[in-house]
């Protein structure tokens, strides 16, 4: 029996690519604290190649079992149609949506000069358009709700990652998408806080079927017992709390959040600048560049460069 006093009673959060690793975990967060769960899962390989409904039933199951109410939802969340049923399920079966957790997601990494256009257009699609459609589906519910005099405390916390904030050699794909929701995040949050809608990101690191064999070492859970720094639970707590009504007033950020630490990343933001007044010639445009470097921070190395 969930407890009144539960960061989620009462609310209805859509978690989607929640089958495994880290959209598991954060739809059994969310229902630990008395969320009623949408779990979103297309069953697909690490590759996004195969579908199956077992990832997210198996979720559902894990939810009921432990006295919490949550749905399964197997469509395709980068489609209109699977956007839209994704709506449509949380309000047909708890009569609300309160939280959108986009996290669906998968990799084919390879090098720039090796990266297919199909593979590009898969990554993007599942990550960017995976973020987006959802995104827009609820929004309207949310501002149909607003101009009809129900404000809604509304949440939504998107997946970004390191590698979209500095990029990660192999991952040029990945990385672009996962920047574009960074900037997806900033837009949303702007456009939709006039309905009640606090929009969020975070940039995880944990293991997952992303991480676990790419960052194998990184990664691993410790052998001898104690903190598993790396398991996906250690970020949903995070998750949850952007998620609820507690965080009000928190809109438009992005957390990174690993182990036991949260980040608040600052972005980008005007460093050194000179000004002419006039046309630069280029032989100027080039000096004033290198004395604003020189006194410019030295920005983070991107991830896996040599």
């Amino acid at each position: 029996m969930t407890s009144s006093t539960a960061l989620c009673a009462g609310r209805v959060a859509v978690v989607t690519g929640a089958g495994r690793g880290l959209g598991r975990a954060h739809a059994l967060a969310f229902a630990a604290e008395g969320g009623q769960v949408v779990v979103n899962d297309l069953g697909v390989g690490l590759d996004g190649s195969g579908t199956a409904t077992g990832p997210a039933q198996r979720v559902v199951e894990e939810i009921r079992a432990a006295g919490g109410q949550a749905v399964a939802h197997n469509a395709d969340i980068a489609t209109a149609d699977g956007a839209a049923s994704l709506v449509a399920t949380a309000l047909d079966s708890f009569g609300r949506l309160d939280t959108l957790v986009n996290n669906a997601g998968f990799l084919r990494d390879r090098m720039l000069v090796n990266l297919d256009e199909d593979d590009w257009d898969a990554v993007t699609r599942v990550h960017l358009r995976g973020h987006f459609l959802p995104l827009k589906h609820a929004a309207a519910h949310w501002r149909a709700e607003a101009k009809a005099g129900r404000v809604p405390e509304a949440r939504v916390v998107n997946t970004g990652s390191g590698a979209g904030l500095l990029g990660s050699v192999g991952q040029g794909s990945y990385s672009a998408a996962k920047a574009g929701i960074i900037a997806l995040t900033l837009v949303a949050a702007a456009e939709m806080g006039r309905y009640g809608v606090q929009v969020n990101a975070i940039a995880p690191a944990a293991r997952t079927r992303m991480t676990e064999d790419t960052f194998a070492e990184t990664m691993a859970a410790p052998t001898g017992g104690g903190f598993d720094a790396m398991a996906p639970e250690n970020v949903s707590p995070l998750v949850v709390w952007l998620g609820s009504a507690a965080c009000a007033g928190v809109s438009g950020r992005v957390f990174e959040a690993e182990a036991g630490r949260i980040t608040v990343m600052e972005g980008w933001r005007p460093g050194p600048t000179a000004d002419k007044g006039a046309r630069w010639s280029p032989a100027e445009a080039g000096a004033a560049a290198s004395r604003l470097l020189a006194a410019a921070e030295t920005p983070q190395p991107v991830y896996g460069a040599r």
